[in-house]
């Protein structure tokens, strides 16, 4: 009787264990039964929000996929702008699940990794057609935040004459297997609705956040081409500078010798001026002294013409007659008597 009961107990443990489920915040999950979504009378997939919840085992299989925002970093990749000009461009994609059964089909069994490789298809398309319809001044300017909601909006609605998505192959043919031919409703379900464009991320289960560019940069060869055209530019600039500095040095230059030069030859000029009215002047006292006592005059001439001429450090040799009249002042006091006559 015990072990019947501890069994029962034992069976109860187990069923609870499989059929009891829970959800962590952030996440969502759907039922698959028989490798089906299961889906409620209105043909709409059955969401089971964060919590506990009870599936029945062995049967039904909890599928539990993250709601949250998800990060998609690009690598960095060359694209064309109207003008033909490359430009290298590094983005990220801001993306999350809107419908469970959608993208659990399109990604094989909600795989993120393949998400990415579709949102990355889609995205790459979608950049480089809106690119190519601006010139790179567009795209570095206010023009950006506009090409971002665009390539957003676009890939959310969707746009014409694109080729529509193929789902996951190996998911398509696993769940076509479970399915009868005359269960035609059940297969609608999974087709692409008329309402949603084919062409859209929706029709994938996938909405576009936002969209990004991170960084713009010009490739390796067409910047070295820029930078050494600016710097022939600058140069360029440099050169006709320094020549305009040089012929404004010149003209500071003759303009100032002009003005040394000219107040130089003033400057001589009132000197020559000055130095004849001096002259005249000592000449004049000159031949007024001369003429109030002559023979002073030439005594003091003469006494003048001595201390010149027999300097202590004067080496010169004069040859004289005795008979001078240079030499009277020194024979005999008599010269000077004569003076005083």
């Amino acid at each position: 009787m015990f072990r019947n009961v501890f069994s029962f107990i034992i069976c109860v443990i187990v069923v609870l264990f499989f059929s009891l489920f829970s959800i962590e915040e952030g996440h969502k999950g759907i039922i698959l039964r028989f490798d089906k979504v299961l889906r409620d009378t209105d043909n709409n997939p059955l969401i089971y929000n964060p919590g506990l919840h009870i599936k029945i085992p062995f049967i039904e299989t909890i599928k539990i996929l993250d709601s949250r925002i998800q990060t998609m970093d690009n690598q960095a990749d060359r694209f064309v702008t109207m003008e033909k000009k490359d430009l290298i461009i590094d983005s990220y994609v801001k993306w999350r699940i809107s419908d469970l059964s959608r993208y659990y089909l399109a990604t094989g069994g909600g795989d993120i990794a393949q998400a990415e490789v579709l949102i990355k298809r889609k995205f790459y398309d979608r950049l480089r057609s809106e690119l190519g319809r601006l010139n790179v001044q567009g795209i570095v300017t206010d023009s950006r935040n506009q090409l971002m909601t665009d390539v957003c909006v676009s890939l959310n609605n969707g746009t014409s004459g694109e080729e529509i998505p193929a789902f996951h192959s190996k998911e398509i043919k696993r769940f076509n297997f479970f399915l009868k031919d005359s269960d035609i409703s059940t297969k609608e379900q999974y087709r692409v609705s008329d309402v949603i464009n084919p062409n859209s991320m929706a029709a994938l289960g996938i909405e576009i956040v936002d969209v990004r560019i991170k960084q713009i940069n010009l490739p390796t060869e067409v910047s070295d081409a820029i930078y050494q055209r600016m710097r022939a530019e600058r140069d360029a600039v440099a050169r006709r500078h320094r020549s305009q500095g040089r012929e404004e040095a010149e003209k500071l230059r003759a303009t100032a010798d002009y003005e040394v030069t000219r107040t130089l030859a003033e400057a001589k000029r009132q000197s020559l001026i000055i130095r004849g009215e001096a002259d005249a002047e000592t000449a004049k006292l000159y031949a007024t002294a001369f003429n109030e006592d002559p023979s002073f005059y030439a005594l003091v001439r003469t006494l003048r013409a001595y201390e010149n001429s027999f300097k202590k450090n004067n080496n010169d040799l004069m040859v004289l007659s005795a008979e001078t009249d240079f030499l009277r002042f020194m024979k005999s006091p008599k010269g000077l008597s004569n003076i005083n006559n």
